[in-house]
């Protein structure tokens, strides 16, 4: 019995790890919605929207970064480093990569393939398919139905875009 307890430790290690990144990818996709819906209705040329995309993404994983250190340093009473320094950044990279879609639109914008406000918008409606996508995910992943896991993703995007819009309209 210890045993199987002891084998099983891992993967629920590597289950939490993953719900942390998804936790983290999430909660970075609503906030670029917010930051590219607040753009579009800006004045930002494409240099000021690809500046303020990166610096928002940057700006999320430093903020993470330094959290997650300052926690693991006073609960371990040591700096993170090794197996749990390589967790944090793992688990704190989407922070990073959610800049990419919007910073691609932007660039086609740039390149006058499309409007700069027609890029920003498109790029909120990707995020925000995105969260329903994971919604759906998660609904399936617990069983039931396609039905349930439709009306899961459904709640979460209608949620993620009602966050995104209260952090537009906080100036954030």
């Amino acid at each position: 019995m210890a045993d199987e307890q002891v084998a099983a430790a891992p993967a629920e290690r590597t289950a939490d790890t993953l719900a942390d990144r998804l936790k983290e990818r999430i909660y970075a996709t609503i906030t670029m919605i917010a930051v590219v819906v607040g753009l579009s209705a800006g004045e930002a040329g494409t240099a000021g929207a690809l500046a303020t995309v990166l610096t928002t993404a940057l700006g999320l994983w430093l903020a993470a970064f330094v959290a997650d250190q300052q926690a693991h340093r006073t609960v371990h009473r040591h700096f993170a480093t090794g197996h749990d320094l390589r967790r944090m950044l793992y688990v704190s990279s989407p922070l990073l990569s959610c800049a990419a879609g919007p910073s691609v639109m932007i660039g086609l914008a740039a390149l006058d393939v499309l409007s700069l406000s027609t890029a920003l918008m498109t790029a909120a409606g990707v995020a925000i398919a995105s969260l329903f996508a994971w919604g759906c995910a998660g609904g399936l992943r617990m069983g039931g139905g396609v039905l349930l896991a439709t009306l899961a993703g459904l709640v979460d995007a209608v949620i993620g875009v009602a966050v995104a819009l209260v952090k537009t309209a906080a100036g954030h």
